[in-house]
């Protein structure tokens, strides 16, 4: 018999690899045809029964340790597919490669994939079973794509609105958190795909990220962040993402506390761990501590990790760990059947439906005055539309989350669309973010620079220059193909290489041109008088294009002016803003920018039936809000996102969503803000003494008015609440009441349940923790009873002198309502001790 044949049946002889999931995890499917070997898939390796096969038969006894340690490093992808990682496997033996791309709101390959609406909007629509229906999305294209495993979902939490990848996660409360990313993993793992749940943990910021030390306390750890991990693990997933950071001291791929004692010991994970992309800094350490895979390359677990085994700093036992527990969780997911299943085809069609589903029912209206909205009569059919995204699709965010999608819609064709014949839609810039090319008379000598071709091996250059007669403003953007051309301009380089990420992401609108081409741009202020010119471009082994456009201030104010006389002629604008994030940096200000607060201002002074249509990655400050019609909040809408945006302005859905984050006042006013040590860290040090107040848990501590309040979203109809009800159970509350939709309008709800501290537990306690929640929709004068259960982990606090959970006995508060601060109904319950 072959040794590639007889692998199923090794396999069974590897024994268990930790403990059992927790009570609630869900099983992973696998793909059709893929045959469990004991037990349901998901479940973990069964123990190998007494008197089996000679050892030597073992699939692992079989291996050597090179390639042992070949199984837990990236590789060279010999036929890539544009993913993020590639695993060589060990063909002698049938062992599969393996491919992880990245994820969380598409599959990121060199393919189209649909690409989905940003987790965040998902969340906003607290529902747990569309999270499932977007994390099938991912699955099966994944799988369709040649994929195995799929770097997603993220669960960090949102801690400060500065953060650059505050768009890929899903909220600043742990239990929303860890809901929906228990149905995203178990949604792709239905697929068949491995979800590798990211990144463990405290990644919370793009500041700093590969070096700064998070000091956070136990309680503070196990009752905000660890949360959304603990319930991926619980859901089944197949894999962790090891953080950049370092958490009190200790960098999070070679943390024994977090991977050993947390994550395998007290959650018994039964997967493996792999480093997010370079975040290894040892081998010994590492692998000690519980990291079982480096991606992308062996730079710690190549060489140094078989020179480690043989002089015996690293005991062989230990690798042997590292690859049953990759083996095993390859087995359970069918991916070392004698015959895999075949890959399903791309269902694009039922990709863009999703997409579309959950980009209208996460959109949160955040004001609507004077019934601005829904577009209605008159308003409906004298529509400007104003800003570049109303013309460009924002489809989502920069960097690893960035998706090529099929197709996107512009808003503004949306729009058109929607209004129909014999309405008015006009639309204006606003802004000129992609530059005009260079007037003739202005470049002495005379050059062309808005599409230059450079033929492949070959060079182009240019040196000359111009005249300003007075100071000026400009905004010099590049636009190439292939090596960035060189320009620069009184002898600086305008657009150098940056280090690591920051060259590779450079947002998932302001990097890229409508036609595809790369982007970069830079603002100066330039002085009156001549200044010189030079450009230097390569065209490589394919050759490239370029165009080199700029702007000043005289046509921003053009493009102002525009905009001013296109709103006066219209009954109503939509007014599109955006602000365009990025893995790799954090954001400088919670303000729109460049003009657009000068914009929405110039706008809506001439017409007050303005709606602002925000597509920006986390909360924004809002100085112009009083004079807007209305607010709708649609984050990175995916590629279905302009017609989801057409549904709500127009009133064909009524918007359901709900903030999953506090929209903050003003800058300083939110948990980290004034505070350098706790944002972005002072000398690499960075401490959570914000404790265990995260989110709209601080603005209840401290009793400070937020502009929005988490869980904040308008309705298009009206909402009584009634008739609350509260019993102590065994083990939690039952929470009872009635929603009354009082309004003419079907509309969508979110009833949410938040509960009060214990006054026996001498622990820091939340004033208020969301603690249940339920979306519902209603017809007119409809009315529904609503029943949560508050489950025991609601009702206790983290103690760290007995590191574990305690239960919160006494009398304690139960409120109910449309948001954390907007809760009409409450009651007191009596909650005993066990």
């Amino acid at each position: 018999m072959s040794e590639a044949v007889s692998r199923r049946s090794a396999m069974t002889l590897f024994g268990a690899v930790g403990a059992a999931l927790g009570a609630g995890g869900c099983v992973a499917s696998v793909p059709p045809g893929a045959v469990p070997r004991h037990g349901p898939p998901g479940a973990p390796a069964a123990a190998a029964e007494p008197g089996g096969a000679d050892p030597d038969d073992q699939l692992l006894g079989r291996l050597t340790l090179e390639e042992k340690t070949a199984l837990l490093h990236g590789g060279q992808d010999p036929a890539p597919l544009g993913q993020a990682g590639y695993l060589p496997g060990v063909p002698r033996l049938g062992i599969p490669a393996l491919r992880l791309a990245d994820g969380p709101a598409g599959v990121r390959v060199a393919r189209s994939a649909t690409a989905l609406p940003a987790p965040v909007l998902l969340a906003s629509a607290f529902d747990p079973a569309l999270a499932r229906e977007y994390g099938r999305v991912l699955g099966r294209e994944g799988r369709a794509l040649g994929q195995d495993v799929l770097l997603a979902p993220m669960a960090n939490l949102i801690r400060t609105p500065y953060a650059g990848r505050n768009f890929e996660t899903f909220a600043e409360d742990p239990l929303l958190t860890a809901d929906l990313v228990a149905e995203v993993v178990r949604g792709i793992q239905d697929e068949g795909l491995v979800a590798a749940v990211k990144h463990f943990a405290l990644n919370n910021q793009e500041q700093g990220r590969d070096t700064v030390d998070v000091i956070v306390a136990e309680q503070t750890l196990h009752e905000t962040e660890l949360r959304g991990f603990e319930a991926a693990v619980a859901a089944g997933a197949g894999a962790v993402v090891g953080a950049y950071n370092k958490v009190n001291g200790v960098h999070a791929c070679e943390n024994r506390p977090l991977l050993d004692t947390v994550l395998r010991g007290a959650w018994g994970f039964d997967g493996w761990v792999v480093s997010d992309r370079d975040a290894t800094h040892s081998t010994v350490a590492a692998i000690g501590a519980g990291l079982d895979m480096e991606m992308p390359g062996g730079t710690h677990f190549g060489d140094p990790l078989r020179e480690a085994v043989h002089a015996g700093s690293v005991p062989e036992a230990s690798v042997d760990l590292a690859v049953r527990r990759l083996l095993t969780t390859m087995e359970r997911f069918g991916l070392l059947a004698a015959r895999p299943a075949a890959r399903p085809a791309r269902q694009a069609a039922a990709g863009a439906g999703t997409a579309r589903k959950v980009a209208a029912a996460g959109a949160v209206l955040l004001r609507n005055e004077r019934g601005t909205l829904p577009l209605s009569g008159d308003a409906a059919r004298s529509i400007a539309v104003i800003g570049p995204t109303g013309q460009v699709p924002f489809v989502g965010g920069g960097g690893s989350a960035q998706v090529a999608p099929d197709r996107a819609a512009a808003p503004l064709a949306a729009i058109r669309q929607r209004a129909g014949h014999g309405s008015t839609v006009r639309h204006a810039l606003g802004e000129d973010i992609y530059g005009r090319p260079f007037p003739a008379g202005l470049l002495s000598p005379a050059a062309a620079l808005d599409d230059r071709q450079v033929g492949a091996g070959r060079g182009w250059s240019y040196r000359g220059g111009f005249r300003l007669p007075a100071e000026d403003e400009w905004t010099l953007i590049v636009h190439y193909t292939g090596q960035r051309p060189s320009v620069r301009l009184d002898g600086e380089e305008l657009f150098p290489l940056r280090q690591g990420v920051a060259e590779r992401f450079a947002g998932g609108l302001l990097g890229a041109a409508p036609d595809g081409m790369a982007v970069r741009r830079r603002t100066l202020t330039l002085k009156a008088g001549v200044h010189r010119l030079a450009v230097n471009a390569q065209g490589g082994e394919k050759g490239q294009r370029f165009r080199l456009r700029y702007t000043t201030r005289a046509d921003r104010a053009e493009d102002l002016a525009e905009a001013v006389r296109t709103a006066r002629t219209c009954r109503s604008v939509v007014l599109f803003a955006y602000e365009d994030a990025t893995e790799g940096r954090d954001r400088t200000s919670l303000a729109l920018p460049g003009g657009q607060a000068r914009l929405i201002e110039a706008v809506t002074a001439v017409n007050p039936r303005t709606t602002v249509v925000l597509n920006t990655s986390s909360s924004t400050t809002m100085p112009w809000l009083p004079r807007t019609g209305a607010v709708l909040q649609m984050y990175y809408p995916g590629q279905e996102g302009a017609g989801a945006t057409a549904d709500i302005l127009f009133g064909d859905v009524d918007p359901g969503g709900r903030l999953t984050q506090t929209f903050p006042a003003e800058e300083r006013a939110t948990p980290v803000g004034g505070d350098p040590l706790r944002y972005p860290g002072v000398g690499g040090r960075q401490e959570y003494t914000e404790g265990v107040h995260v989110g709209h848990r601080w603005y209840d501590a401290e009793r400070v008015n937020p502009l929005f309040p988490f869980g904040h979203g308008l309705s298009y109809t009206t909402w009584q609440y009634e008739k609350l009800a509260v019993r102590a159970e065994r083990d939690g509350l039952r929470v009872e009441f009635t929603v009354r939709n009082t309004g003419p309008r079907k509309g969508t709800e979110v009833a949410q349940v938040y509960l009060g501290p214990s006054p026996h537990l001498r622990l820091p306690q939340p004033v208020r923790a969301l603690a249940g929640y339920r979306r519902l929709t209603l017809a007119p004068g409809a009315a529904q009873r609503v029943v949560l259960d508050v489950d025991a982990r609601s009702l206790s606090s983290w103690d760290p002198e007995l590191h574990g959970w305690v239960r919160g006995s006494g009398r304690r508060e139960v409120c109910v309502g449309r948001s954390s601060r907007e809760l009409p109904l409450r009651s007191k319950v009596v909650v005993e001790s066990r």
